[in-house]
């Protein structure tokens, strides 16, 4: 007998498999569905009428987690354990943020290496996967409350800008909340299609997609021809968006009306950062807003605002001029602009764009809303609801090799389309190692012992040369026959060697099924497991690398400073032994901090030895 889903809150029939759509916003997130009887892209909402998650997560002292709304408050009220902009941090190590350290209220880990960055509350460590994989498990959760149904599906968004590692990292996150995420859609595709563009296979344009969100700006110049997006270019400002257009307003305030010692006074401040925001609002529909504040009517006119906006406004104009440049195209050649996020609500915003691209914009949709709709009519073609909607053969389980300590390094995620190819970069582990072992693997579970392995081959060949120095690229190319072709390539010596591996990887539906659920049920585990073999991995490069400069350096440090680096140094040693990630990673955090003045002054004589004529010692 077939099962029947019937929607207690609304008596409505449910469909058997509900694949919902997510912007996994910097800011905001939200979830978005088909809707089964009118068939229109939907925002998710609960009773009070609200479709937005803020992307915040908040800790307590007891390590429970509060995620949305109910975390927003300990912004203010508990800084270094509430955690936002977590999507800044995706598949990004240390040396890509360390000038961006300042704008994080909470601790993100520097040892100024290359490892990806990690974020400290208390005594734990979280990666970024972790923290987002909180807000996609409040989505979830949400999406079942409001649907009566278990949601196990879905089509996750990214900017156009996302790189092959952070695509991985928001796939990894996505299962780790207990998601199949069936495709990566770049949020302007995603804008695109809720407006109805590309869904006609005959349709030929050029879109540009404008997007203010609360803490970033993106602009894209897309071109969809037979349902096909490409991104021509894309440009934008990750430290930009409307809460820099709420800044404004409240130093204008400060300033105006003599406001100070806002700093000791938590609640006020956050009174004065709501007001700001209401002020913004407003002035999108009046010329003049007031409020109380602190006993104080303070006030703000439509033209000082647009006044104190304006260069913010004109920064993002400039990252469309540089996008337009490096499409190669001229306004002329834009059939629409597109306008995403609520920050384009603001009428000189809207104003300038339309000057910008000399034409009107098309902002109809819900700008807040627009990339969860989109996604949403993207999950309903890959469950076969949108027969106009041709769709391209796709990879069924991922593709990749392995790493240091077992891993499994995806290059070519489930559900690509193929023909594809994907490439990355890998190093040495060891001084002179003159061949690297590439073994491909197929599967979504993070140890390749879980895995299927399809091949593997060696390079040889690589010149002598020191650990970390030789760069070897691994390619995957994914003929239209579904031939999987694996080169390695060393890039400094061009040596070369390849391996071809047979379509469809001998698996059945049923297996792939079988492996797709085992890697969902696993999820908790096998994340933990991937962040222990990492942590592990980090130290005991660190362990080596140490050594390596005791040996070199023993003379230049005192025999109390030996002393504690060697006890700093058997503590992590230890820690690895009793396979506990975050004591690793405190243990690590600890042989850096007193190992980093040490390296300091190694180059600081080595400087000083080279300006009176000597060699530069390697340290």
């Amino acid at each position: 007998m077939a099962k029947i889903g019937i929607n207690i809150a609304t008596g409505s029939l449910q469909q058997a498999e509900m694949i919902v759509g997510i912007d996994l916003g910097t800011t905001n997130s939200l979830v978005a569905i088909i809707h089964p009887e009118t068939k229109l892209p939907t925002a998710l909402r609960e009773f009070d009428g609200s479709s937005i998650v803020p992307s915040v997560v908040h800790f307590d002292a007891y390590g429970n987690v509060q995620v949305g709304e109910q975390a927003k408050p300990y912004l203010e009220s508990d800084p270094k354990n509430t955690i936002f902009s977590a999507k800044r941090l995706m598949g990004k190590s240390y040396k890509d943020i360390q000038t961006h350290q300042d704008f994080f209220a909470y601790k993100v880990i520097d040892d100024n290496t290359e490892s990806l960055v990690k974020v400290q509350v208390g005594n734990k460590f979280y990666s970024p996967i972790e923290l987002s994989s909180y807000i996609l498990e409040e989505l979830k959760k949400r999406a079942e409350h409001i649907l009566k149904t278990p949601v196990t599906k879905a089509v996750i968004t990214v900017p156009a800008y996302f790189n092959d590692a952070q695509r991985q990292a928001t796939r990894d996150a996505g299962k780790l909340a207990g998601l199949d995420v069936l495709r990566i859609i770049n949020e302007p595709t995603a804008a695109s299609l809720a407006y109805g563009l590309g869904l006609d296979p005959a349709e030929e344009k050029t879109i540009a997609v404008y997007d203010l969100g609360g803490g970033t700006f993106d602009i894209s110049i897309l071109k969809i021809s037979n349902g096909v997006f490409e991104v021509l270019s894309t440009n934008g400002d990750t430290y930009l968006g409307g809460d820099d257009l709420d800044r404004a307003i409240i130093e204008y305030w400060l300033k105006q009306f003599a406001i100070d010692n806002l700093d000791q006074h938590i609640e006020l401040k956050q009174q004065l950062r709501l007001a700001a925001e209401q002020a913004k609002i407003a002035l999108s529909t009046k010329d003049v807003f007031e409020t109380k504040f602190g006993g104080e009517t303070i006030s703000i006119t439509k033209q000082v605002f647009e006044n104190l906006i304006h260069p913010i406004v004109q920064k993002t104009i400039n990252c469309c001029t540089n996008a337009m440049r490096d499409a190669g195209l001229k306004a002329i050649d834009i059939n629409t602009v597109l306008m995403v996020g609520g920050s384009t609500r603001v009428p000189l915003v809207k104003q300038t764009v339309a000057t910008f691209f000399n034409q009107p914009v098309n902002d109809s949709v819900n700008p807040d809303e627009v990339v969860a709709l989109g996604a949403a009519v993207q999950a309903d073609i890959l469950a076969g609801n949108n027969v106009s909607m041709l769709l391209l053969d796709v990879t069924p389980l991922s593709l990749g090799i392995e790493t240091m300590g077992g891993l499994m390094d995806v290059l070519l995620p489930r559900n690509s389309k193929i023909p594809t190819q994907a490439g990355r970069q890998y190093t040495t582990q060891k001084d002179a190692q003159s061949g690297i072992n590439i073994a491909v693997f197929q599967g979504e579970r993070d140890l390749v012992k879980d895995n299927r392995k399809l091949g593997e081959f060696t390079l040889k060949g690589i010149p002598s040369m020191p650990a970390g120095l030789p760069k070897v690229e691994v390619t995957f190319l994914i003929n239209a026959d579904g031939i999987l072709q694996v080169k390695a390539k060393e890039l400094r010596s061009g040596v070369t060697q390849s391996i071809d591996i047979k379509p469809q990887y001998g698996l059945t539906d049923d297996e792939v099924e079988q492996r797709l659920l085992d890697s969902i049920t696993h999820a908790k585990s096998d994340i933990a497991m991937r962040a222990l073999v990492v942590a592990s991995t980090e130290a005991a490069q660190l362990l080596a690398v140490t050594e390596k400069f005791l040996a070199k350096n023993a003379v230049i440090l005192t025999q109390a400073e030996l002393l504690e680096t060697a006890g700093a140094m058997q503590a992590l040693q230890l820690a690895i032994t009793m396979e506990d990630k975050d004591l690793i990673q405190t243990k690590t955090e600890e042989l850096n901090d007193i190992s980093r003045p040490f390296a300091e002054r190694a180059m600081d004589q080595a400087i000083s030895g080279a300006l009176k004529g000597k060699d530069i010692q390697q340290i």
